[in-house]
């Protein structure tokens, strides 16, 4: 939140001072220091090892001054991938992730740390929020565990983790490794619908928090959202029709996310954001990674049992409570699809609903079971771990949120229904 500020000396004793972006402990001896604009420094700290650093406590405003001998350069390995995905996720807010790209880390070891006491008062410093207890955590996983199908889960994971932190907006995206994207499939606490909105892998704090498995946060918005502001001259983004925009808190200034994995595959990512600064202290992330932990391995089983459930298929007539004609067109290069010209999803979604269309018009029925849909070569589903329930429940909330005349309902355990209001008219373009 607060720039930290390192001072060093060239050979002949002239001091320099730098501030810097990123200042990460390392354990209880050493501090990683990230490396970016840093060529006095870094030649400074080879002719003269020591240094001494000033960090301020942005809840208390305590200053302490550390002093430091450098020990090694890092271009690589755990320390400088962890630093380098927070400071791009950073930047990426800033429009300048081609200039503030971090060359290299600095490692250094702390010979003392001297407290310089705040000038504020005591009683004007924020109350730290306590913590869960661990038998709250522990029914919170449990609750977890006791979810059957994915939107069980995903509104349980959510509204335990707003409780956790005391914030109110959330959102689950779940990974689509085909597209090497993140997919919204289920929201909390925000007034726009979220379902189908995209990140990147690798893409700002969601995308580097998914590329890492590694958990990332901000606790002081406001800095980048200058830095972000001055940088793009306030222009608006551009839009792209086949674009859904994530929902934005306004005014918020914290944000975490924590990456759902289960042995090493992505699952997908759970993120929070919050109005107050330092919302998310390193106690709200460990206790926020055990709620995840639990719910990436029942969100395994769920997806498990689903893919050996059968049902009971049972042929009605798909629904067409008007005459009017639904104009669907799809388009092949990235499976994107358009009901009456608005935009609808993509991607494996995007199939598995014109799927279900032409089996409705073709067969005349309107239910469909997880194993049928499963065994379409026509979806090109992967052969294992395909994570159909859950592309189904970000499907069925990504119609029902526009209101568009199609809608994907749970008809029962592993049979979906599919309501149709009018005559679909399917065409390709590409």
């Amino acid at each position: 939140m607060i720039p930290s500020v390192i001072a060093t000396t060239a050979a002949d004793g002239t001091p320099n001072v730098s501030y810097l972006s990123h200042v990460v402990k390392v354990d209880d001896a050493h501090v990683a220091i990230s490396n970016q604009f840093f060529a006095k420094t870094a030649a400074n700290v080879r002719a003269n090892r020591s240094a001494t650093l000033l960090l301020v406590c942005p809840r208390t405003g305590d200053q302490y001054s550390l002093d430091l001998s450098w020990e090694k350069l890092l271009d690589d390995g755990p320390i400088f991938d962890r630093m380098d995905r927070a400071l791009r996720a950073a930047i990426a807010q800033t429009g300048m992730a081609r200039i503030m790209r971090l060359k290299a880390v600095d490692i250094f070891r702390v010979n003392e740390i001297h407290a310089v006491p705040s000038a504020l008062l005591r009683n004007e410093i924020p109350a730290v929020t306590e913590g869960p207890s661990m038998r709250t955590l522990a029914e919170m996983t449990a609750r977890s565990a006791e979810a059957t199908s994915a939107e069980d889960l995903f509104d349980k994971l959510m509204r335990d983790a707003c409780v956790l932190t005391g914030c109110a907006n959330s959102l689950v995206l779940v990974h689509e490794p085909e597209r090497s994207v993140l997919v919204t499939a289920a929201s909390r606490g925000y007034t726009e619908p979220a379902a189908g909105a995209e990140v990147a892998i690798g893409e700002m704090l969601i995308g580097e928090a998914a590329a890492g498995r590694t958990t990332l946060k901000f606790n002081d918005l406001s800095r980048l959202c200058r830095m972000g502001h001055a940088a793009s001259g306030g222009a608006p983004a551009v839009d792209d029709e086949r674009t859904i925009s994530l929902p934005q808190l306004s005014g918020a200034m914290s944000q975490i996310a924590v990456p759902m994995s289960t042995r090493g595959e992505l699952l997908g990512v759970l993120f929070l954001e919050s109005e107050r600064r330092l919302a998310f202290d390193d106690e709200a992330a460990a206790s926020l990674e055990a709620l995840v932990r639990q719910a990436s391995s029942t969100l395994t089983l769920v997806e498990s049992r689903s893919s050996r459930e059968s049902g009971v298929e049972a042929r009605t007539v798909a629904t067409k409570a008007s005459g009017r004609t639904l104009s669907i067109t799809v388009y092949r290069f990235d499976d994107s699809v358009f009901i009456d010209g608005r935009y609808v999803i993509k991607g494996v979604a995007g199939r598995l609903l014109v799927h279900l269309i032409e089996c409705a018009l073709a067969e005349g029925r309107n239910t469909f079971t997880n194993r049928e849909i499963r065994l379409s070569f026509e979806l090109r589903l992967p052969e294992f771990k395909d994570n159909l329930e859950t592309r189904l429940l970000l499907l069925a909330r990504r119609l029902e949120d526009q209101a568009f005349p199609i809608r994907l309902l749970r008809h029962r355990r592993g049979v979906m229904a599919l309501q149709i209001d009018g005559n679909p008219v399917i065409r390709y373009a590409d």
